[in-house]
């Protein structure tokens, strides 16, 4: 038999997990808060139990993996409503018009129907996202495309078709995850706690995030990058970022890792450069087939609204708006929008320059904070996120994100109400147990105990 009788606990936590997981794709509305956080824990307690037991035997851990993700499979997201725009978007390519230059609303508004269900599809995605531009990158342009092309004609088909995208990303990411862990002489087993965490499961397979294929191309990218293959690591990284932008912020990271790695420091400022120049010219050859000369202005617009209009479970920001009402008497977020980018750059730059991080787990923890920092201060912190964290924490001795993937839940409470509002006690209560979490393993806890202790990295030369 597959599960010994010393594994009674790995198969009853199992058999739970699959029954709460189609009870959470088929049953469960994300307005029922209560059944929801009821659910999330409970699966979050039998993820602890399946780490513990099965931490020994590898393709059980895979085995579940994927079959954990296939539960999903034929569900409508029911947590998410962004697929209705994949959706759209690759319906649109696909009748050959240009993402990025066309508003759903234009075509409603004038009762056009460009595209299959082009009525259902918006209804999907709601006013708001139906009156901005798509700012989805030309890679997941791709993805929306491949869905369109097998399943142009029904909504739960394509959604189908997405969700075996999303779940053949986590299979190579659980593919390479285990060989950069075999590098950092870490424990293969670490790289479950992003491939079996329910917060990953639910929020990226079950609600078609693509944040798994963004993921899959960084993760592969810095495998080959740490057998010095940085051409090839650029191309891949260009993919990365053609996926989800957010891995344009790790770019300055890697200075130390080119300039400290050489025999001196020119010839490492000539590796680095040639690695920026492929990443950044692999990024605009993606962008070419699409370009026109709306694309930026719609493209920046579209972006920019993250950061000057939209306002979701945000920590630091929410004290600064407190702040702003106190003595300006209205919300600062078109201020305090523009300033967040630069306080990232400026940190990113201070960590660059003024931390080590010519190591493999020192680059790797390098991303780990300076893209935490971004979380911490941004304006909007919607859950599907955090995956990034989750997955770059496996490979350093840091666990917040795993905390953080568990009282994220918190921050749905917002949909428990018609229209949805916030409670802001429900995001300080996650924000006060994140930080106490962080601040605990950053100047508490004994880091030389397993399995957090970076006792192998003065072998770590590559």
């Amino acid at each position: 038999m597959i599960f010994k009788k010393e594994n009674k606990g790995l198969l009853i936590a199992s058999f739970l997990t699959i029954i709460l997981y189609f009870f959470f794709a088929f049953k469960l509305e994300r307005t029922q808060f209560i059944n929801l956080l009821v659910i999330y824990v409970s699966l979050f307690i039998a993820f602890y139990f399946i780490i513990k037991h099965g931490n020994k035997n590898i393709k059980i851990l895979t085995g579940l993996a994927i079959l954990f993700r296939l539960i999903f499979l034929f569900a409508i997201p029911n947590l998410s409503q962004d697929f209705y725009r994949f959706i759209w978007d690759g319906r649109m390519l696909f009748e050959g018009f240009n993402p990025y230059l066309f508003l759903p609303e234009n075509f409603i508004n004038h009762q056009q129907s460009p595209i299959n269900q082009a009525i259902e599809l918006y209804a999907g995605m709601g006013e708001l996202n139906g009156s901005h531009y798509t700012n989805y990158p030309p890679l997941n342009q791709l993805n929306f495309l491949i869905a369109s092309l097998f399943a142009g004609k029904s909504i739960l088909g394509s959604v189908i078709v997405l969700r075996i995208q999303i779940i053949l990303a986590d299979i190579g990411i659980i593919y390479f995850g285990k060989k950069i862990l075999e590098k950092l002489n870490l424990p293969i087993h670490y790289i479950f706690l992003y491939a079996l965490n329910p917060f990953i499961i639910i929020e990226l397979t079950g609600n078609l995030h693509f944040e798994p294929v963004m993921l899959f191309f960084l993760i592969w990218s810095i495998y080959v990058l740490l057998n010095d293959k940085f051409i090839l690591a650029g191309i891949l990284f260009a993919c990365s970022i053609s996926v989800k932008l957010i891995p344009l912020l790790f770019l300055p990271l890697f200075f130390q890792w080119f300039t400290k790695k050489e025999k001196s420091v020119t010839h490492g400022i000539i590796y680095l450069t040639a690695f920026y120049g492929v990443v950044i010219g692999t990024t605009i050859l993606f962008f070419l087939p699409f370009y026109s000369s709306e694309l930026i202005d719609n493209y920046l617009n579209s972006v920019g609204l993250w950061f000057r209009n939209f306002e979701f479970n945000a920590s630091f920001y929410y004290i600064f708006r407190e702040i702003g009402y106190l003595f300006r008497g209205y919300n600062e977020i078109a201020v305090i929008g523009k300033i967040i980018p630069i306080l990232t750059i400026l940190f990113l730059g201070f960590i660059t320059l003024f931390r080590k991080n010519a190591h493999p787990k020192e680059l790797i923890t390098a991303l780990l904070f300076g893209l935490s920092f971004y979380y911490f201060t941004t304006t909007t912190m919607h859950p599907w996120y955090l995956a990034t964290l989750i997955l770059l924490s496996v490979f350093t001795k840091y666990r917040f994100p795993i905390v953080w993937s568990l009282v994220i839940i918190l921050s749905y409470q917002a949909y428990a109400n018609l229209p949805w509002k916030e409670n802001l006690w429900f995001v300080s209560l996650e924000y006060a147990i994140v930080y106490g979490f962080l601040i605990w393993e950053l100047f508490f806890k004994n880091h030389h105990t397993k399995p957090y202790s970076d006792v192998h990295d003065s072998r770590l030369t590559s």
